[in-house]
């Protein structure tokens, strides 16, 4: 065959260019800002609820709130880890964190069941659809840097890249929620705010892949 093997090769990187590697540090930076630009338009939007405000703030506020961002911050690391081609190990970390966010809806369930069966089954209250709206709505904003940032890399697995974006963005934007929403009892934050970060997870799973395939 005679061809020279440095010529082929000087071939194939003809025209070729340097590509700026993915830094984790940047992908995180472009997330907290999308996920502070929510908050802040939540907050000079619509104010912040009276407690929080005072600096006395209910603890069912401080539980449920500090679990979404948790699992906002864990999903979103591990959707910005997956733009990466990983061979060996796991990426599961993130799943114990939605696993202690579920202790919230799970938790709102069974006071539902009990109340049922003791005869006077409470019903979520028909306002906290809006919660979950402007849960959805801004987190949009974290759902854009993350794709973003998915489309710069190359996700061997969309599908779960989708899906851990979509969590991400759903627990941020509820989160933004949580600063004004005043409602304490766990039958609206385990329904109306969970079904939001559930929602957005499913969304994330269906949509995303097609907009970070190159």
């Amino acid at each position: 065959m005679g061809h020279d093997p440095d010529n082929f090769i000087a071939g194939l990187v003809e025209g070729l260019e340097p590509v700026r590697p993915m830094r984790q540090r940047e992908g995180v930076g472009l997330t907290l800002l999308a996920m502070l630009v929510g908050i802040a338009g939540m907050v000079l939007g619509f104010g912040m609820r009276a407690d929080l405000a005072a600096l006395r703030p209910d603890a069912m506020f401080l539980l449920s709130s500090g679990l979404f961002l948790v699992l906002a911050l864990a999903s979103a690391w591990a959707a910005l880890d997956m733009a990466r081609p990983f061979v060996g190990g796991h990426r599961e970390g993130w799943g114990w964190t939605a696993l202690m966010a579920a202790v919230l809806p799970l938790a709102a369930l069974v006071e539902w069941a009990a109340d049922w069966m003791g005869g006077s089954p409470a019903i979520p209250d028909g306002d906290g659809w809006h919660c979950m709206a402007y849960g959805l709505g801004w987190g949009l904003v974290t759902a854009l840097a993350l794709v973003l940032w998915l489309r710069r890399g190359a996700p061997s697995r969309p599908q779960s890249a989708g899906m851990l974006a979509g969590v991400a963005a759903g627990s941020a934007g509820i989160f933004a929620v949580t600063l004004y929403c005043p409602h304490n009892d766990l039958l609206h934050i385990g329904f109306w705010h969970g079904l939001s970060v559930v929602l957005a997870g499913i969304a994330g799973r269906l949509i995303i892949p097609s907009l970070v395939r190159w």
